[in-house]
């Protein structure tokens, strides 16, 4: 075990190189330095306890979920049933009071409508139930409601996209390392480190940026609109500012057959090259192109209306077809306001409103009182275990406390080159990787001193300390690893912050403790060839 070939001196060097060298940023940032920006720089990345930073608690309403299903279940049902071609007629429909229900004008086609509707459910998961319940009441009228399976099912789909929705957005904002998690079945936690405008964030977070294109319904009379009285199949949509519609509070749409914004492929914040006032350009996938050019090729000379979170921008004349698969949105945006609603659409909608129940800010002077007082903890202890394994040791205490310090800086260079990022949990985590790795050396030397009293010679002592204590040190180092494994696979963010470290410091600390030291103490034997040892 004592034989290090060249090549393996040099892969070894290396690897602790590397790992050193990477670390290198991490520690000028800390000590206030500057780093060349030609350089490569992987920096260890800071938690919200330590870098400050915004925290927002999110709740989405399962409510809305359940009229969103409904509502979507009668535009499902309507396309179902022409395309089907059997001239069937429906009337009286409502999607009040939690379900969707509808008149069959010919009762004998009662059954031909069940077997259109029924393919439209689906199983709830592994429930063994349907997501809606059908039922037939007084002979001919439909009643279709979600069950609490398929409530369920929806909200928990629901709340995963509106995590990788407010994943994408902020990660547009440029920021490093959120934590994005859910909290139970309708809650999502947001920490942002570093982000101190925790106003900036709940605008973004708090937009469902759900774009629509619905046409105007211009048969409805002002009065009626203005008491909230719209026509069959349409609905009173409130403008954003009464001045966008020309002094008009709210106009009335159709409420089915438009385009949704979920067709977007790209939109960028621009300025209109005749006012020069911010807007947003948005580009549609093809098949949302297409849809976009039918809807304004069949109503040339006709409003519609831009609608964003249930809100009207603009509602525009039709000039002319629009064939280009791409539009502009206006409505009096600020720049900022207008980069927002880029991020919010390109990011996708979010399928649920979200309601910034909890809001705080971590100020950065908390973080670097933790981090100036965990330096301090890692100092003291380090200094009182190297005099200590130096004293008890001698020449083998030197090597196990230069392996110590190689262990920290390459724990920094793994997290740097990884990009995880370092929480107050995390400094524990290192101050725990010290005493492993020291109690490695321990194992070692202890055996080492064992073989030395049975009176074996030097080399042999040696090399048999380190093949019997070796597996000592596997053994526990695995059960930590598994115990790292569990606590990140089903911890929160700052468990997981301790996790991560303590799985680095384990790797490094074995590296270090076991196969650096050997290979400086074969070096050490073969060149000065001692007849006794100091332990």
């Amino acid at each position: 075990m004592l034989e290090f070939p060249r090549w393996k001196v040099i892969w070894l060097w290396l690897i602790t190189l590397v790992c050193v060298a990477a670390a290198i940023p991490s520690l000028t940032a800390t000590m206030g330095l500057g780093w060349p920006s030609a350089l490569p720089e992987p920096k260890v990345n800071l938690g919200l306890d330590l870098a400050g930073g915004s925290h927002i608690l999110l709740e989405a309403d399962p409510s809305q979920v359940r009229q969103q299903r409904i509502e979507g279940m009668e535009e499902s049902v309507r396309n179902k049933l022409k395309q089907d071609g059997k001239d069937i007629r429906i009337s009286d429909i409502s999607n009040r009071d939690g379900a969707l229900t509808f008149v069959v004008a010919d009762a004998s086609q009662v059954d031909a409508v069940r077997e259109a509707v029924l393919p439209l459910t689906n199983g709830a998961g592994l429930t063994g139930q349907r997501d809606w319940d059908i039922n037939v009441v007084d002979g001919n009228r439909f009643v279709l409601k979600p069950t609490d399976a398929g409530i369920q099912q929806a909200v928990t789909q629901a709340m995963d996209t509106a995590v990788e929705v407010v994943r994408k957005r902020i990660d547009a904002l440029g920021t490093k390392e959120p934590t994005i998690i859910r909290s139970g079945p309708t809650r999502i936690v947001v920490q942002v480190p570093g982000l101190q405008d925790p106003q900036a964030l709940k605008n973004l977070l708090g937009q469902t940026a759900k774009l629509e294109f619905k046409l105007v319904d211009t048969s409805a009379l002002p009065s009626d609109v203005a008491q909230g009285i719209a026509p069959p199949g349409s609905e009173i949509v409130p403008f954003v500012s009464p001045a966008e519609g020309g002094g008009v509070p709210s106009i009335a749409v159709k409420r089915l057959g438009g385009i949704r914004g979920d067709q977007l492929t790209n939109a960028q914040q621009t300025n209109n090259q005749q006012t020069n006032e911010p807007v947003v350009n948005i580009t549609f996938n093809t098949d949302g192109g297409a849809k976009f050019a039918k809807l304004t090729t069949q109503n040339v000379g006709k409003q519609f209306a831009i609608i964003l979170d249930g809100k009207v921008l603009s509602a525009p004349t039709i000039n002319e077809p629009i064939l280009g698969g791409s539009a502009i949105i206006s409505g009096r945006f600020t720049t900022e306001s207008a980069n927002a609603l880029a991020i919010s659409l390109r990011s996708g909608a979010l399928p649920v409103d979200l309601k910034v129940v909890e809001e705080r800010t971590v100020g950065p002077d908390l973080g670097a009182d933790s981090i100036r007082k965990g330096v301090i903890a890692m100092g003291v202890g380090t200094l009182a275990l190297a005099v200590f394994i130096l004293v008890t040791y001698g020449r083998f205490g030197v090597y196990a406390n230069l392996a110590v310090i190689i262990n920290v800086i390459m724990i920094l260079g793994i997290m740097g080159i990884i990009g995880t990022t370092l929480t107050l949990p995390g400094i524990a985590g290192f101050v725990l990787t010290i005493g492993a790795a020291v109690d490695a050396n321990v194992l070692i030397n202890e055996r080492i001193r064992e073989e030395r009293h049975r009176g074996r010679k030097v080399v042999q002592a040696v090399e048999l300390g380190y093949k019997e204590a070796s597996r000592a040190i596997f053994d526990a180092n695995i059960t930590n690893v598994i115990a790292a494994v569990l606590m990140f696979a089903f911890g929160s963010g700052p468990v997981k912050g301790f996790a991560v470290v303590l799985m680095i410091g384990i790797a490094t600390s074995v590296f270090t403790a076991v196969t650096l030291t050997r290979m400086w103490v074969a070096q050490w034997l073969r060149r000065a060839r001692p007849t006794d040892i100091a332990l």
